[in-house]
């Protein structure tokens, strides 16, 4: 038995039942990160030392007849963009390459409370400002499906981990796509919750008004019970909202529910084999009892733009404490202008300085207003529009990407390409809704995901819903050839 390709629901089972131990389930995730981390490229830090102790005290709490908690005993990976106390955590960038962590992210804390097995921290394109984890100062992550093409970002080191079952499950971070685009890319669930659900404290903020930590995991069960972990209300942010825990479990009957299908996510610029596999998952959802519904979302297609407006904005803001002088390295200059000119030119990436540059101009005096101020506006239409039809609908699906995953190196000196690869996820983070990825089948080769977004709060209905699909499909059962 490959103990490294179990769901956490059946390593659960098999720890409780005695079959085998937290240390063993921890020596194949570490055989498989062996074989294929050359590869792969899905970790920057390995954490085998800490880990072992944390599998041990999984065992010794199972031989002393106590109850074992959901993911307790379980190898999880982290996005090396939330601090994990007394390791490296940099951010995918130069700038921190140095920075040792004094404290655990609210998230990394509740998955250590839990009795998580922490076995490293996942590579990530630089501050997650990417789509295909090529923007890592580090080392580029491929895709176990084919190691010629990019995982997803700006969560690909995460999402090709668990995919290459390096792992059972791990965080990333979402802030326009960047749990669900990777999941879909990989072949694997990734799970963005109701912005406020986590706490964001300890995350390396990128955009705070979009930020939000999620998880990957190989199905629907597994990804609901790494948020069971790490969900609540946390006093260190105050973002973070008081709300009932999602459910443990879900039942795969869905008759009644109604589901929306949005004319504009199936417009221009989607590939047909994407369209043709999304589209029969929503038969299947059909077939299952469920209602299915066209909807218009008029301004769905202004999410983008709104996106690419507010997030520069929020980068610019947030990468200023990074200048050699509060934070990271520090450059040599003949005056405080030159250091700050020296340490960020030096050590930030191309994709973040031109954020944080088209954040500077959008924030500026004489455009705030043209751009900031009426996107902010937008965003709101936006956000009403979902409400109005989650008044009609129980949950929307569409495709997670337009396409599935492309070649290492094919959109690198094409942003604009890059950032489009993102225009059917980024309208849940404008908005804080929630969003599911879960895969749907197969085009040429390489997984395609199919997308569940629902009301806010309301992770339920579209944990169901994917619950549902994946009961009667065996798409996420499938395994990359390593």
């Amino acid at each position: 038995m490959d103990l490294n390709k179990l769901t956490i629901q059946e390593a659960n089972e098999g720890l409780r039942n005695g079959n085998f131990s937290s240390v063993e389930l921890l020596k194949a995730c570490l055989e498989s990160v062996k074989a294929n981390e050359k590869k792969i490229g899905a970790f920057l830090n390995m954490t085998e030392n800490e880990a072992l102790e944390q599998a041990q005290a999984a065992d010794e709490k199972i031989a002393g007849g106590e109850e074992l908690g959901l993911i307790e005993g379980i190898p999880i990976a982290i996005k090396d963009n939330m601090l994990h106390k007394g390791h490296i955590v940099t951010a995918g960038s130069k700038i921190l390459e140095d920075y040792n962590s004094v404290y655990d992210a609210t998230a990394v804390r509740k998955l250590k409370e839990a009795g998580a097995v922490i076995i490293g921290q996942t590579n990530l394109d630089e501050f997650a400002m990417g789509t295909s984890t090529e923007n890592s100062a580090f080392k580029k992550t491929k895709n176990p499906w084919n190691i010629k093409c990019v995982p997803g970002g700006s969560s690909g080191g995460s999402a090709a981990a668990v995919s290459a079952d390096m792992c059972f499950a791990a965080l990333g971070s979402d802030t326009g796509g960047s749990v669900r685009q990777p999941a879909s890319f990989c072949g694997v669930t990734g799970l963005k919750p109701t912005y406020g659900r986590v706490s964001r404290y300890g995350l390396i903020a990128m955009a705070s008004s979009l930020d939000q930590i999620g998880t990957i995991a190989k199905n629907v069960q597994d990804a609901a019970w790494m948020l069971r972990a790490i969900e609540g209300i946390d006093e260190m942010d105050s973002t973070s909202v008081n709300v009932e825990p999602v459910a443990a479990e879900f039942p795969e009957d869905i008759k009644g529910i109604k589901i929306g299908v949005p004319k504009e996510f199936f417009g221009a610029g989607l590939d047909s084999g994407v369209r043709e596999k999304v589209e029969f998952a929503i038969k299947k959802f059909e077939g299952l009892g469920a209602e299915i519904r066209e909807l218009e979302l008029k301004h769905a297609e202004y999410a983008l733009a709104v996106y690419y407006i507010i997030m520069p904005s929020e980068v610019s803001s947030n990468m200023a404490r990074y200048d050699g002088v509060r934070y990271g390295k520090r450059e040599k200059g003949k005056n405080l202008l030159e250091v700050y000119m020296n340490t960020r030119g030096k050590n930030l990436g191309e994709e973040v300085r031109r954020r944080i540059i088209l954040g500077t101009h959008t924030l500026s005096s004489g455009y705030y207003d043209a751009y900031y101020g009426r996107a902010q506006k937008v965003r709101t239409i936006i956000r009403n529009e979902y409400i109005n039809a989650f008044k009609e609908v129980d949950c929307i699906v569409g495709p997670t990407a337009p396409t599935t995953a492309f070649k290492l190196g094919e959109m690198v000196d094409d942003p604009l390409a890059m950032y489009l690869s993102d225009i059917y996820t980024v309208s849940a983070n404008v908005a804080g809704l929630p969003g599911l990825s879960i895969p749907c089948g197969f085009h040429e080769g390489m997984p395609v995901g199919l997308q569940i977004m629902g009301n806010y709060f309301d992770e339920n209905t579209i944990l169901r819903v994917g619950n549902a699909l994946q009961a009667t499909t065996e798409y996420y059962k499938e395994k990359p050839e390593l």
